[in-house]
Parts: C-alpha cells; structure tokens; sequence
C-alpha cells in the first residue's frame, strides 16, 4: 500500500481536543476502505491540518475523510521517506 499526505485547509484555531476528535472518527472508519491513519498534525493559527496514511489509494482517502465529516482539500501520494 502506498503511502498519503493529506491537507485540510480553514482550520484555524483548531484545538488539540479537536483535532484528536477528529482523527479518531477517522480511525473509528478506515477499515471500511483498508485505510490506516497513522498521524495527524495541526497548525491552529494558519489553520492547516495535516494527516498521514497508508492506503489503497487517495480516493479511500477521500471518502474517509468525507465520511468522518473534514474533507481534504488536497491529498498527495508520499513516495519517498527518510
């Protein structure tokens, strides 16, 4: 399974309660699509979300994401890690 960076945009002022609320709906979820979340990161003040995942493919991303109620706006393949 490939790896994904996913991006969420207009999350500003984001909480660390808020955000691992939301990274455990999706992980209440991913089964469903053979998805595993593995981390989530938060920047509150520009309002950027950032998840990585390993996945079948960035569409299982998206319906995730789109099932547990925070769309992505941009999901891109991680090919290459050190």
């Amino acid at each position: 399974m490939a790896k994904y960076m996913d991006v969420h945009h207009g999350m500003k002022g984001i909480t660390a309660d808020q955000l691992m609320a939301a990274h455990r709906a999706d992980l209440a979820i991913q089964a469903d699509e053979k998805v595993q979340f593995e981390r989530a990161w938060a920047d509150p003040a520009s309002g950027e979300v950032y998840c990585l995942s390993e996945a079948p493919s960035a569409d299982a991303v998206r319906r995730i994401h789109e099932r547990a109620g925070h769309p992505a706006d941009e999901i891109h393949p991680v090919p290459l890690m050190v």
